[in-house]
């Protein structure tokens, strides 16, 4: 039943030692405004603990820095927000779809929600159809959010509308909650800066976008690739030629800054994945940006 969480997993483990997870564990926690008082238990410090929680006595008695943990004062919400469009059935830079990217990076996340006793939604769309998921905070809930996000993005589907997707999420959202966005390698446009900027005000927002593939074929075999809206390949000879190579090259150089530049002056973190081995690396410096932006 659990395939596609126990893949998730299995990445995990495998990209990522012991030492890493445990990091990436911990700036995912970092990521919550304040805490209870009631005190749990020690743990060993780890980037991204805040300084104030460090039990000094007990750090002289076992020289290993100490912080105290604390009951979290209530559950945290992480909503997914997935762009479900045909864009993000499209090949990666890895060769692998976007697709299969999009779904580790949620299933990454969401486990670390869990694990951290966080409750998780779902919030998909293109642009003939809404679709969500209520919060859950079990395993199995997860697992069902992966598969249908799975069975929805397809070459044969609507086309993306995350403009649209987000504008739902500002009108639906109204608990503070954490708000990670995995979308394709797009163009910051106007509608996308009004949305996010609304959604920054009220809750934390974090954005993976799921690198394109390069369309000229330079670093693997030279198979056609055909673009999803027009179903229009690329002939060798354009791919060959150094003129149109570098027109690419500019375009989406200026496409990716202007992205980069529009959620930077907003205060949202983000990151560009381009195959499942380095998301969990990917996802780490996300989290460690969004930290970082806040602290």
């Amino acid at each position: 039943m659990e395939r596609r969480l126990r893949k998730v997993k299995t990445t995990m483990s495998i990209h990522a030692h012991r030492r890493t997870l445990e990091l990436l564990d911990g700036e995912y926690a970092s990521i919550h405004h304040g805490r209870s008082h009631d005190f749990d238990d020690l743990r060993e410090y780890q980037p991204g603990d805040d300084v104030k929680d460090i039990d000094w006595k007990a750090t002289a008695r076992s020289h290993v820095p100490l912080v105290k943990r604390y009951i979290a004062s209530r559950q945290h919400t992480l909503l997914l927000v997935v762009d479900s469009g045909r864009n993000m059935a499209a090949t990666a830079e890895s060769g692998e779809t976007k697709q299969e990217i999009a779904i580790l990076v949620a299933g990454v996340l969401g486990y670390l929600a869990t694990r951290h006793g966080d409750r998780v939604g779902l919030l998909m769309g293109d642009a003939d159809r809404l679709e969500s998921m209520q919060e859950g905070g079990s395993e199995s809930h997860l697992e069902r959010m992966l598969r249908r996000v799975d069975e929805t993005i397809a070459l044969e589907g609507p086309r993306s509308d995350l403009e649209g997707v987000l504008g739902q999420a500002v009108r639906r959202m109204r608990r503070r909650s954490i708000i990670v966005v995995i979308a394709d390698d797009l163009a910051y446009t106007h509608d996308l800066d009004v949305h996010l900027g609304r959604l920054h005000t009220r809750h934390e927002v974090l954005w993976v976008s799921i690198g394109d593939a390069d369309l000229m074929s330079r670093h693997r075999d030279h198979r056609e690739l055909v673009g999803v809206d027009s179903g229009l390949g690329l002939p060798p000879f354009l791919r060959r030629d150094r003129g149109l190579r570098r027109a690419f090259d500019e375009a989406t150089a200026e496409r990716r800054q202007r992205l980069e530049a529009g959620l930077r002056t907003l205060g949202i973190a983000s990151v560009r994945i381009g195959d499942s081995a380095g998301a969990i690396s990917g996802l780490f410096r996300l989290l460690e940006r969004h930290r970082r932006a806040r602290s």
